[in-house]
């Protein structure tokens, strides 16, 4: 792109939003052919969509260092300022964002297109105002056109991030800021769109493509946003006005403040800017920049950086002398050291490489594997060794990269696991690749690599776009919040699938399970209610057609919850739905229906409740028909007194009672009630009344669950199944063990029905008043320990023979005697003077006393 007597060269200076990239497309296309630069890879390929939705795909060309769209018949180039061609004809020529030739790092390639880049027809130069001064200097025929803003850019002050209007875009200065900024968000306001230089044009787009949708409020962005990136922004918050710009940390430009706070207002349309936080919590502007940001008032240029663009490639040494030539014209300033040009010198020290590029045309393709880009900022050390190696291959044999080594790097990259930031990092790398692939004389099948890298960066994008997407959005709660504001509560259509997952707009806000909706564990409180008001009216219908279905379920729908230490409830299809307390008697429980069913009508509450009554009791009827049986005939004034003062509190107590608590009424009994009891089911024991049928798993499960609910407390422990002795119980499994019927001795307990074999094992093996020695068989069987048996003897009425401690596991077999009343006493005994044990014969019954003697 050489210059032209009769070209045109029109500069268009302005701050931001003022639609200058808008006119140079309108004008590129006017034209029979043309080229524009800009300084990202991004925005290049934004306006490259752009021109093809004009043009068509076979006539637009994208140029970028890792990115390369060349149809054969292509008129219209978009490029990065680095990839713009410089030895093609074109009618027009543009160069955006022209004031960062004053850019440190790549200035001196915006310099160059300044002074070099022409077009046949017409070159405009687009950028900032505060380029005029040096746009006189060095192109005194310059054309030069001042756009003014079309809205007003005004100062919002700091705003709490709670408290961001929507349509914002926080702006932060590192990796780690921006994802805590965006973390911050998610958690506040339903998430944030992430935008960095770093990410690949897909990544970009899709993001930002959330953002222009409405899927999210926020956008969180580095500095990249300030360079034409068009998006709807209202304010633009800076979350810190410092920057490491690779030397130092140092406090933003005015003008580079000015570059991000612009992006604020669209067209005709107001744009606020402030930073993030609360007034006095840190960074701030100052008055003047303020001033200066809404005025437009920036400090002019006074200098460019250069580098030559057409340097001596006679030899290494001629072409890093003349990369280092200072300028020879005002205004422009040497480039500081770039990492292409010192990773050359480093090269060029290495004994190999320089015999290696000797002669012009080593020389330059040296120069160019030293400007393959360090994608990965690893640093000119780091960098120069893959370019070292680059190089090897270009100067030896074919002149070409090892399709394998190629290959094996390729491979490497070729997978989505990980999070953000090892994506992100592989993302990177393979840039580096992609580079290499669209260098069409490096290797021996460019298109093949090239759209192999094309395919990976790809994939890896998608794969960035949902880590990003998972990890910053609540995609449930912004997509609800925005239809909640724009159609309002009642309008959200509200689905409940077949498994209970409710949906409001097609996103799941929870599960109902049973009668109870239990909210997404994602979702915040404040959300939730709002969420919730959708979905109220629906899910009341939803919650009719559950009652009518559980009034006509089957027994098999319905279960007695028994969660150790949560309230007695009776669950229907695997959730709660009412709760037992204190009733008319032990059998007649209180039922109260869950708070999920308040919903319900009263006369659905009704239903319900007469349905869950009836399998109620006929659950007690199934599991516990001997106690209920009890009941009734305490109750019936049919039953002699006597025996109603006996089985009432048998009743009442669960079926299993201490026989001392009901000794009063035993001596009474004759044999005729004594046989009404044992039809049925009640034995009485030596130390325990108690029915055995009771004493199975589930009943006994039944018959604590019951017991609780009249105290209004919650499940104790449950003896395990078919457990005949606990051992060491604690003392909350010890208080269940005695009401569910087992007598506590001590470190072990044991069930009464075999406490009355052991009793009358006992009483078979005694001879009279004479010692004698139980056989430990039983016992042994048991598992019982020798303390417990001897705890048990003793409250059957026995002594040990032995004088002095009590036994000890492995002590020799103990001899006891019994210390009962007088086997031919039969009226009420009386305890001997001085006898401990002779009150506890009166536990025994009549015909224990007089069967041996």
């Amino acid at each position: 792109m050489g210059g032209f007597v009769n070209e045109r060269l029109i500069a268009v200076l302005g701050p931001t939003n003022t639609g200058k990239t808008h006119y140079a497309i309108e004008r590129m296309v006017a034209h029979s052919s043309g080229c524009m630069g800009f300084p990202l890879r991004l925005l290049a390929r934004e306006v490259y969509d752009r021109v093809v939705a004009i043009k068509g795909k076979d006539q637009v060309a994208l140029l970028t260092g890792e990115e390369k769209i060349l149809p054969p018949g292509a008129r219209y180039f978009l490029c990065t300022a680095e990839s713009m061609p410089t030895d093609r004809d074109f009618a027009f020529v543009a160069l955006d964002e022209a004031q960062l030739a004053a850019d440190p790092e790549r200035g001196h390639v915006f310099t160059d297109r300044l002074l070099r880049a022409r077009g046949r027809e017409e070159t405009l130069i687009l950028g900032s105002e505060t380029l005029r001064p040096m746009l006189r200097a060095l192109t005194p025929d310059a054309e030069i056109i001042g756009r003014p803003r079309f809205s007003t850019l005004s100062y919002a002050g700091p705003k709490k991030i709670s408290r961001l209007p929507k349509r914002s875009v926080v702006v932060a200065f590192s990796a780690e800021e921006v994802y805590a900024v965006a973390e911050m968000l998610r958690r506040l306001r339903g998430g944030a769109a992430v935008v960095m230089g770093a990410l690949s044009p897909r990544t970009r787009n899709a993001q930002v493509a959330m953002y222009q949708a409405g899927e999210v409020d926020y956008l969180v962005a580095t500095d990249a946003i300030g360079m034409g990136l068009n998006m709807d922004v209202a304010h633009v918050a800076f979350a810190s006005l410092r920057k490491f710009d690779g030397k130092r940390a140092r406090r933003l430009t005015i003008p580079e403040m000015a570059q991000i706070a612009g992006r604020a207002g669209r067209h005709q349309r107001d744009g606020t800017f402030g930073t993030l936080g609360s007034e006095g919590s840190g960074a701030s502007f100052d008055p003047e920049e303020v001033l200066a940001i809404e005025g437009h008032h920036f400090k002019p240029l006074d200098h460019l950086y250069w580098r030559n663009g057409t340097p001596d490639f006679s030899s290494v040494g001629k072409l890093i002398a003349s990369l280092e030539a200072r300028p020879d014209r005002d205004g422009l300033r040497a480039a500081p050291e770039a990492i292409d040009l010192s990773v050359l010198k480093r090269l060029a020290a290495e004994p190999d490489i320089a015999h290696r590029a000797r002669g012009q045309a080593m020389t330059e393709r040296l120069w160019a594997a030293c400007g393959l880009p360090d994608f990965r900022k690893t640093g000119s050390e780091a960098h120069a060794r893959l370019v070292a190696r680059v190089f090897q291959h270009l100067s030896e044999g074919d002149r070409k990269l090892p399709a394998q080594w190629f290959a094996d790097e390729i491979a490497r990259l070729d997978t989505v696991q990980g999070d953000v930031e090892t994506i992100a990092d592989r993302i990177a790398s393979a840039r580096t690749w992609a580079y290499i692939a669209h260098r069409a004389d490096w290797l021996a099948e460019p298109a093949l690599w090239a759209e192999r890298t094309r395919q990976l960066e790809e994939k890896l994008s998608d794969a960035l776009h949902d880590r990003l997407t998972q990890r910053f959005v609540d995609r449930r709660t912004s997509v609800l919040l925005r239809d909640l504001d724009r159609k309002g509560a009642e309008m959200l259509p509200v689905t409940i699938g077949a498994d209970g997952e409710v949906s409001v707009a097609d996103e799941p806000i929870g599960h109902l399970t049973g009668f109870r909706f239990v909210a997404d564990a994602n979702a915040r409180h404040a959300d939730m209610k709002r969420l919730m008001a959708a979905a109220e009216r629906r899910l009341g219908d939803e919650l009719a057609r559950r009652a009518k279905a559980l009034a006509g379920d089957p027994d098999k729908a319905f279960t007695l919850a028994t969660d150790i230490g949560r309230p007695v409830a009776i669950f229907w299809r695997g959730d709660v739905v009412a709760r037992l307390s204190k009733g008319r008697s032990l059998a007649e429980p209180r039922l109260t229906l869950h708070r999920t069913l308040d919903p319900l009508s009263a006369d659905h509450k009704a239903k319900v409740i007469e349905r869950l009554e009836r399998w109620l009791h006929a659950s007690i009827g199934r599991h516990l028909a001997p106690l209920a049986a009890i009941a009734t005939a305490a109750s019936d004034k049919a039953t002699a007194p006597v025996l109603r003062g006996l089985l009432a509190p048998v009743a009442e107590a669960g079926g299993i009672v201490a026989r001392e608590t009901v000794a009063a009424s035993l001596p009474a009994l004759d044999r005729d009630q004594r046989r009404v009891a044992a039809h049925l089911g009640l034995k009485i024991g030596t130390l325990d009344l108690f029915v055995p049928a009771l004493l199975k798993p589930e009943p006994m499960r039944w018959r604590l669950a019951l017991l609780a609910a009249r105290a209004n407390a919650t499940m104790p422990p449950v003896p395990a199944p078919g457990a005949a002795m606990i051992g060491n119980p604690d003392p909350l499994l010890r208080a269940a063990a005695v009401r569910a019927g087992f007598r506590d001795l001590g470190d072990q307990m044991l069930r009464v029905d075999l406490v009355e074999r052991l009793a009358r094992h006992a009483h078979d093996a005694r001879q009279g008043h004479r010692p004698f020695v139980p056989d430990p068989s039983l016992s042994t069987s048991l598992g019982l320990k020798p303390p417990a048996v001897a705890r048990l003897m003793r409250t059957l009425g026995f002594a040990q023979h032995r004088r002095g401690e009590g036994p000890k596991e492995g002590d020799a077999p103990i001899a006891w005697l019994w210390r009962g009343r007088r086997p031919d006493r039969v009226d009420a005994p009386r305890a001997r003077p001085g006898n401990a044990f002779g009150a506890l014969a009166r536990l025994l019954p009549p015909q224990a006393q007089g069967a041996h003697g």
